[in-house]
């Protein structure tokens, strides 16, 4: 005979079952994503559900709760007589590479910068001590809104000692990576870069800047760059809008 469910059983029971759909949703999610962000369909119109459905070997509901949550990140739209379609193309960002925005995403249209602000300002202390200066030195502050292809993409805050920094108040900042920049003036090309990536919150200013809604999420690069020498010289924060941009990179596994 086939065990009986107690009342109290049946509820736990259509809890899990929702988990599972839930889980099996995200995780379609992800793989339909990736095929997004890579350009795996042609023409940026995705297969029917029926043929997601076999493809991915993964109920039409599942395949439904998939494309909802796609929807929800704004990278497709359901399209009266296509289907659903790509709507928000997302730029790849590499990792393993130390280049400037125009440079990584040179094939993929123009960069433009809106400065905001540049000038010295006394280094507060965790910002001279990361670029190994006395505590209130002045440094070049800029902050600039960077944009590809007329949108906005990321907001740039950077701090360079003065010895360095100075010279670039003459430069075109609008149209030029302060990378390049930093190595005309230097002479030769930069040396490393200490990275950090995360994910934060957009304040209210951020949010503005960006048109971004207020809370949402930005990818958050802390990037200290140094000269060959070693010499700290290029303190970064940037935000991305995370619904324009992924990180990319190839790792190797050392011996």
């Amino acid at each position: 005979m086939p065990a009986e469910h107690s009342p109290a059983s049946l509820p736990v029971a259509a809890a899990r079952r929702r988990r599972l759909r839930a889980d099996q949703a995200r995780q379609l999610a992800d793989l339909l994503r990736h095929q997004i962000l890579t350009g795996g369909f042609p023409g940026g119109v995705l297969p029917l559900e029926d043929a997601i459905a076999a493809d991915y070997r993964a109920s039409r509901n599942t395949v439904r709760q998939a494309l909802d949550l796609l929807r929800g990140e704004q990278l497709v739209d359901r399209r009266s007589g296509v289907g659903t379609v790509v709507v928000c193309e997302k730029y790849p960002h590499a990792l393993d590479r130390l280049q400037g925005l125009a440079e990584t995403l040179h094939e993929h249209g123009r960069v433009t910068n809106e400065v905001r602000t540049v000038g010295p300002v006394g280094a507060p202390g965790p910002v001279a001590r990361r670029l190994g200066l006395p505590d209130h030195t002045d440094v070049l502050c800029i902050e600039r809104l960077r944009r590809l292809n007329g949108l906005p993409l990321s907001l740039d805050l950077s701090y360079l000692p003065m010895d360095v920094g100075g010279e670039l108040l003459g430069c075109d900042l609008e149209n030029t990576d302060v990378f390049r920049l930093l190595e005309t003036l230097t002479g030769g090309p930069l040396g490393h870069a200490d990275m950090t990536l995360e994910a934060v919150n957009a304040d209210a200013h951020s949010a503005a800047v960006l048109e971004a809604p207020r809370g949402s999420a930005v990818l958050m690069l802390e990037r200290l760059t140094h000269l060959p020498d070693g010499r700290p010289v290029d303190l970064e924060f940037i935000r991305f809008r995370g619904d324009r941009i992924t990180m990319s990179g190839v790792l190797r596994r050392s011996a």
